[in-house]
């Protein structure tokens, strides 16, 4: 793949961030000189290779992982080719370690150790290693999110890595959505200049979820990023376990913090007789079914329905032919419902969600399921797909855990940034 094949997906970026058409045609010019100051000098012979490796953390609201790239590069005019990735993830997040942000450090300097064993001795110092935190430290109070970020900053510097400035940082949610989106085209190889179609991703998270596509408009190349970073799975357990409170508003766990920890929150996506914990953000909050009330699938979705209708954004464009890879909780509720195998995934309609949703909820009422909260996932998933984005019923999602042996994730795409200077904001 040539750099001139990015041209497309640079002008898409770009009309994001807003630039200007000149600033497009200059990062274009700087892309190209960058590139061979990035990646090892090539005046060799022409068939000469090299490798190289790049070190990605991904902190995430429920767990962190670690992704080591290795990458061979052939030619000062194309794009490295992506040999292998090694991948490790541990649980639970950074986040749980808000009050004790030395655990968090504990974390990353444990995982390095993956690391340094995917990548020689000797290529230590040249091989970057960065982290992006997402969802789960935004939503942190920023100086204890700055409290954790600083711990691993700390790691990294004591590292034998290359550590280039702003190793550590907080992504916000739509550069998390691009970068997927570049993830997903690279390892589907549709960012090359001759392929005339993309693919959509969609991502969910333990704090945030995105939808990337592209919109197939005649006037310009721009990329249309919808998300709603307060509305997650694991933010909308919260808000519709709230029977009816402030679920309208931009309600998040950080929000509902002060003194509720003591407080049982019920809901009908429960079963009956269920009581037990709930984590997130460092604090645990006391969840149960409603003893009382009624259960079952069209309660359920009745009361996710508040956390989804007129809250989240609709995209237009939907209609089209593009392609939907879906992953994270997308792939690990159909894999816990028996939709997919938790291998190689599988395609799936939307109406295949809406259909197991209604059977896992029908099974709450009889007896005590072996996952508790599947009916809520579940539900919320088809609510989302369908009156939060617009989905179809008959549209049908590609579910991937991963994609050439490679993690259906954004960091490839954020490796892609930082090598190639994409200036993704």
């Amino acid at each position: 793949m040539k750099l001139s094949d990015w041209t497309p997906l640079l002008l898409v970026l770009h009309t994001v961030a807003g630039f200007s058409q000149a600033q497009v045609v200059n990062s274009l010019l700087d892309l190209s000189s960058s590139s061979r100051t990035v990646l090892p000098s090539l005046s060799r012979p022409a068939n000469y290779s090299h490798i190289f490796y790049a070190v990605m953390f991904d902190a995430g609201s429920t767990g962190t992982r670690i992704h080591v790239f290795t990458f061979i590069h052939t030619d000062s005019e194309e794009l490295p080719v992506l040999d292998n990735e090694m991948f490790y993830s541990t649980k639970p997040g950074l986040s749980a370690y808000v009050d004790i942000p030395e655990m968090a450090a504990q974390t990353v300097r444990t995982m390095l150790k993956v690391a340094k064993n995917a990548v020689p001795r000797l290529e230590w110092k040249r091989t970057p290693v960065l982290l992006r935190a997402t969802a789960g430290l935004r939503l942190l109070p920023a100086g204890k999110a700055q409290a954790l970020l600083h711990q691993v900053q700390h790691v990294f510097d004591e590292s034998p890595f290359f550590v280039p400035d702003n190793s550590v940082s907080i992504m916000n949610g739509t550069k998390e959505g691009i970068l997927a989106w570049i993830s997903m085209n690279f390892l589907t190889g549709h960012l090359r200049k001759e392929t005339k179609s993309t693919v959509g991703i969609l991502d969910l998270g333990g704090g945030s979820t995105q939808i990337t596509f592209l919109p197939k408009l005649k006037v310009r190349w721009s990329v249309q990023i919808f998300r709603d970073q307060l509305r997650s799975s694991a933010s909308a357990k919260i808000n519709s376990l709230i029977e009816g409170e402030a679920v309208q508003g931009s309600i998040t766990p950080v929000s509902l913090t002060a003194g509720l920890e003591w407080r049982v929150f019920r809901s009908s996506c429960l079963p009956k007789k269920f009581r037990g914990e709930w984590s997130f953000g460092g604090l645990t909050y006391q969840v149960s079914g409603d003893p009382d009330g009624y259960t079952g699938y069209k309660t359920c979705y009745q009361e996710v329905l508040k956390a989804v209708k007129g809250i989240i954004h609709q995209p237009f464009e939907l209609e089209n032919n593009t392609v939907f890879y879906a992953f994270s909780y997308y792939y690990d509720v159909a894999v816990d419902a028996g939709l997919i195998g938790d291998v190689h995934g599988g395609r799936l309609q939307v109406r295949d969600f809406k259909k197991k949703a209604k059977e896992v909820c029908s099974k709450t009422t009889k007896r005590p399921p072996a996952f508790p909260f599947l009916c809520m996932d579940m539900t919320y998933i088809t609510c989302l797909l369908k009156d939060g984005f617009g989905f179809k019923e008959s549209t049908v999602l590609q579910l991937s855990k991963k994609v050439n042996n490679v993690e259906s994730s954004w960091a490839l795409g954020a490796i892609l940034d930082h090598l190639y200077n994409l200036n993704i904001r």
